[in-house]
């Protein structure tokens, strides 16, 4: 375990700005997780719906990539598939 200073040895902590960083940072978590819950909530009216969520999380996936990135995989797995007579 490393060594921790004592305060003030050399270190100028602000414990204004030190709280405010750790305020921030949890203000974001707590959207983080608000978010996540927003997205599972729509991904079960999703499934409620009769749609695949699995298919969908694939869906988002690709969407998120480059186009060209896309291609090549389907490209790529077009091959594969033509290599074991699918």
């Amino acid at each position: 375990m490393p060594d921790i200073p004592p305060p003030n040895m050399g270190h100028n902590i602000s414990a204004d700005r030190l709280r405010s960083l750790v305020e921030r940072i949890e203000k974001l978590e707590e959207e983080r997780a608000g978010i996540a819950s927003d997205i599972k909530d729509i991904y079960a009216e999703s499934k409620s719906a009769g749609f695949d969520v699995k298919a969908l999380r694939a869906l988002i996936r690709i969407r998120k990539q480059d186009p060209a990135e896309v291609e090549e995989q389907e490209a790529l797995l077009d091959v594969y598939r033509r290599a074991l007579g699918q």
